[in-house]
């Protein structure tokens, strides 16, 4: 017998909106709106459907750390989002390290490593890129610091001690010893600028009486894609909205099992006439761990799934610019590949 109409549509709606996690893998992975694939349904791409339903909700913004809804977007389109914070949205970050002198027990190309992966707090939008050929920087594309630091003893420390802290001075190299040394007319270009590292407390290198380091750094703009440590974030990720659905009551032990099986927060036991009844209460906490699937008697009594177009993005700042302005440069890189590729298409001859 043929199914009824209003299972059928509700299948439909299911394989288009959710993705379900099963017992043993994942159902609905593939997106499936395209015209022509469910009859019934209009899946041409309309810019003013895709405006009424895509919005951005801002959940959690903190100094370094931002966490907002994209709903309406494709996977391709977050995807996209999150290698352009990872790999193209550019930052500063030390590229040469003229070394002077250095004593320490750290080998030069080690030391130059170290240097290069701490974050400097310099907006990126102020610089330009350096010419490939360049073997001096400008004031336009360049900051430049200076690390000098040597380690002595320290005549009044007692005789006992062992502590190194007490016996020498300055055996700890941190990255607030680095100094910005203006280049060219940066003084006047850059009037209230504070350039420096993003964290004062990131050791170096440790040193011992008689042991120093004095080098010249060249910070130059670059992308992620070119090194790691141009990256602006410490992390970029989404993931999709939970949703749990339980599929008939589940009452006293059952509740109890059921609300252990979930992230703390996920379900809530209420008091019903006496009875205690499960109920989700933040489906979003939940990281799906899957538990509920290892007791026999729940696993058929919920439906684990994620919303399809519901994308929940963390993005975390390594401290040079805010997450949100972060956010914002991704999406203006985005719209810039998308002008290229019109222009592109326009000056293309067609065949």
């Amino acid at each position: 017998p043929p199914i009824a109409p209003m299972a059928a549509r509700r299948s439909a709606e299911e394989m288009r909106d959710r993705v379900v996690l099963g017992e043993f893998g994942v159902r609905n992975v593939h997106t499936t709106d395209f015209p022509g694939n469910y009859p019934g349904y209009e899946d041409a791409w309309d810019q003013r459907r895709f405006e009424e339903a895509f919005r951005v909700d801002v959940i959690r913004e903190e100094e370094d750390t931002l966490e907002f809804d994209m709903v309406g977007i494709d996977a391709a389109i977050a995807n996209a989002f999150r290698r352009i914070l990872l790999a193209e949205v550019p930052t500063m970050a030390v590229e040469k390290v003229f070394v002077y002198n250095n004593t320490s027990i750290v080998q030069d190309e080690i030391l130059a490593h170290r240097l290069g992966l701490i974050p400097i707090r310099a907006d990126p939008r102020l610089f330009e890129y350096r010419n490939q050929g360049d073997q001096e920087g400008t004031e336009i594309d360049t900051l430049q610091f200076q690390l000098k630091i040597k380690c002595k003893r320290n005549p009044q420390a007692a005789k006992e001690s062992s502590d190194p802290d007490e016996l020498y001075f300055n055996h700890k190299v941190y990255s607030k010893h680095m100094t910005w040394v203006p280049l060219g007319n940066q003084t006047d270009l850059f009037p209230d600028a504070d350039f420096r590292p993003v964290h004062d407390d990131i050791l170096i290198a440790l040193l011992r009486p008689g042991q120093e380091i004095d080098v010249l750094m060249h910070c130059v703009k670059g992308i992620g894609k070119d090194h790691a440590k141009f990256s602006p974030v410490a992390t970029a990720s989404y993931r999709l909205l939970p949703d749990i659905t339980l599929l008939q009551p589940i009452e006293d032990e059952a509740a109890e099992t059921l609300q252990k099986c979930f992230s703390p927060g996920v379900i809530e036991i209420q008091n019903i006439n006496g009875k205690k009844v499960a109920r989700v209460a933040n489906a979003r906490l939940d990281t799906f761990s899957r538990e509920v699937f290892r007791h026999e008697g729940l696993k058929n009594l919920v439906r684990l799934a994620r919303v399809r177009n519901h994308y929940i993005f963390s993005v975390e700042s390594t401290g040079i610019l805010p997450p949100d302005v972060l956010v914002s440069e991704a999406i203006k890189i985005l719209m810039g590949k998308c002008q290229r590729f019109l222009s592109e298409l326009d000056s293309v001859p067609m065949e």
